[in-house]
């Protein structure tokens, strides 16, 4: 049987040490501001995208992996002998899955296995580390492909949004709807639902209100007894206060195999802007 190679791209959100440990390899999405072009996570990190926004008073594009980076990476290691299983980015959010489709067709491999996550953030990173899981348990990219298929309806990802500037500059928020929530305090609760970025809940006041909302999903979760408790991932954008206040409210009830504190890449953050954070975890079944 061939080797497995596990690929993502830097919207998983998962630290280069953490994929460096799991043998995870990740391609960069793009960030532009104007003419200048920057690979997310290893030309610009986010607290500079911050600074730059700050600066210009404007939003960064981002950019979907073009395929014939994907050839190249595929190419590079089917070389080498090995079978890739790629899971990044929701087809619905970027032209990446696709950007991958058209660079398997081009260079006419069986030896590629491409699955949509339908997600994004760590809801991509905890299926990468599945595969992960997968791989070193010694299944093949086929079986590695009908796991994470399975696994894709358990993801559940939500994001708790302190600002709304980010909302408003990028589109996503008009001026009557951002002025209204800025006079409330409405602290948005953004939910992925079948590749789909949905308004879940719009919690009014302090930003623990919706942390402890999100929260309290969780736990539902876990008194069902539907946890899958092998990875529960908080991951934000320079939310260090109310991550810690998360990870120790999640702690107090019940301890997963690997809780891991993410930081979102520049793509994700561009979208939601700083103080962001969510919790991310799979389900034992769909619901």
């Amino acid at each position: 049987m061939k080797r497995v190679l596990i690929l993502t791209d830097s919207t998983a959100d998962l630290s280069v040490d953490l994929r460096e440990e799991r043998q995870i390899y990740s391609l960069p999405l793009l960030v532009q501001f104007g003419d200048e072009h920057y690979r997310d996570g290893i030309d610009l990190t986010t607290k500079e995208l911050y600074d730059i926004v700050d600066v210009r008073k404007e939003l960064p594009k981002t950019a979907a992996i073009p395929p014939g980076q994907f050839i190249d990476f595929f190419e590079q290691y089917l070389n080498q002998g090995y079978e890739i299983v790629y899971v990044g980015i929701g087809s619905t959010i970027s032209g990446t899955f696709q950007s991958a489709m058209i660079a398997k067709q081009m260079i006419e491999t069986k030896d590629v296995y491409l699955i949509d996550s339908k997600n994004l953030s760590s809801g991509i990173g905890l299926l990468a580390l599945k595969a992960a899981d997968f791989r070193d348990q010694g299944l093949s990219a086929m079986q590695i492909k009908e796991a994470l298929e399975k696994l894709v309806p358990c993801v559940k990802s939500q994001f708790a949004i302190k600002t709304l500037d980010y909302l408003h500059k990028g589109g996503r928020a008009s001026g009557t709807a951002k002025l209204i929530g800025d006079v409330l305090g409405i602290k948005p609760i953004i939910q992925v639902k079948d590749g789909v970025l949905i308004v879940y809940k719009k919690p009014v006041g302090k930003m623990t209100r919706a942390l402890d909302m999100m929260l309290s999903d969780f736990f539902k979760e876990l008194d069902h007894d539907n946890l899958d408790l092998d990875y529960v991932m908080v991951t934000h954008s320079l939310a260090d206060k109310n991550a810690a206040y998360m990870i120790e409210k999640i702690k107090s009830k019940v301890l997963p195999k690997q809780l891991l504190e993410s930081h979102a890449g520049c793509v994700i953050s561009s979208h939601c802007g700083p103080g962001t954070i969510g919790i991310l975890y799979m389900t034992r079944s769909a619901s």
